[in-house]
């Protein structure tokens, strides 16, 4: 079996964008969730973005994303990446589409000197869950993740420090 991973260019919009509708209907998120292609293509593709995209092909076939991102920790003083998206198509999945994105993602952050990779996991996901078990990821249970979006982060920015 044939596959290719490679970093996404702006000709590949169209196929992200149908993989991130079908993202989004695996999360079962509202289709009125669907960003903007225009804002896709700016952060994705821009000269000044920090996101990286990239497209699995196996024998020639689009079968899945991925989107990530460096991020820095004080505490190993060391980058890690962040990953946002990573999404195999129906057809490929359970096919060793995703551990191949994954797999090159590791690839990237050991020659990049990261010393992690982390993303996160719908609680519902047990597929998911346990496919990264099945390649000795953790859960990390003594860390919650915050979010602070929509009108509660547009009312916070706007308040007056101190």
């Amino acid at each position: 079996m044939s596959v290719i991973i490679r970093q996404a260019g702006p000709e590949d919009m169209d196929a992200i964008c149908n993989m991130i509708n079908g993202l989004s209907v695996y999360r079962e998120s509202p289709p009125e969730a669907m960003p903007d292609v225009d804002e896709i293509r700016t952060f994705l593709f821009s000269a000044d973005t920090a996101a990286e995209a990239y497209i699995c092909e196996i024998e020639g076939d689009i079968a899945g994303y991925a989107v990530i991102s460096l991020g820095y920790s004080t505490w190993p003083g060391r980058y890690s990446l962040n990953v946002e998206d990573l999404y195999s198509t129906p057809d490929y999945r359970g096919r060793g589409a995703g551990k191949a994105m994954l797999q090159y993602i590791a690839q990237l952050a050991v020659s990049r000197r990261c010393n992690r990779i982390e993303w996160n996991v719908l609680e519902w996901d047990k597929s998911a869950k346990d496919f990264y078990r099945s390649i000795d990821a953790l859960p990390l249970s003594e860390w919650v993740r915050y979010r602070l979006d929509g009108p509660a982060l547009e009312r916070f920015a706007s308040q007056e420090a101190l």
